[in-house]
């Protein structure tokens, strides 16, 4: 059976993709932890991140870098966090946030029910940095 992560990478529930390669996508977050909250999921569906291949973690960390930065840009924020937590969805995913604070690394901070505007503003934000940054391949014409 599809995870939520393969059936959203599929069309099939809606998200705010922000990347899209052949091994990986980047959504925000449905639920955020902070403004500009994404996921880096890899298309290929792998439960734990001890079960990826060394080549797969590699990209899925390149990609994590890359919208940090853009985040950094985007977000005003002091540090972009960044976790690997594994227990929310069978489905590796690595979190990337704009933070100001230790304390929004607690996912019981998370928002459940984030304004759609605020969420597709972020969205249009990320993708902005994103081909200011020469990425435009993968932020360009992404929607969802």
């Amino acid at each position: 059976m599809a995870t939520d992560f393969t059936r959203i990478i599929n069309g099939k529930l809606p998200a705010r993709f922000v990347w899209r390669d052949d091994r990986c996508v980047a959504f925000l977050d449905s639920a955020p932890l902070t403004d500009g909250h994404v996921l880096v999921v890899p298309i290929q569906e792998v439960d734990k991140w001890t079960d990826a291949s060394e080549e797969l973690l590699a990209h899925l960390w390149r990609v994590v870098s890359i919208i940090g930065k853009a985040q950094k840009q985007a977000f005003p924020c002091e540090r972009i966090g960044v976790m690997l937590v594994g227990y929310e969805i069978p489905h590796l995913h690595i979190h990337t946030f704009p933070t100001t604070s230790i304390s929004d690394f607690d996912m019981r901070g998370k928002d459940p029910s984030p304004d759609p505007v605020r969420l597709d503003d972020h969205a249009i934000a990320l993708r902005k940095a994103l081909m200011d940054a020469g990425h435009t391949a993968q932020a360009g014409d992404i929607t969802g």
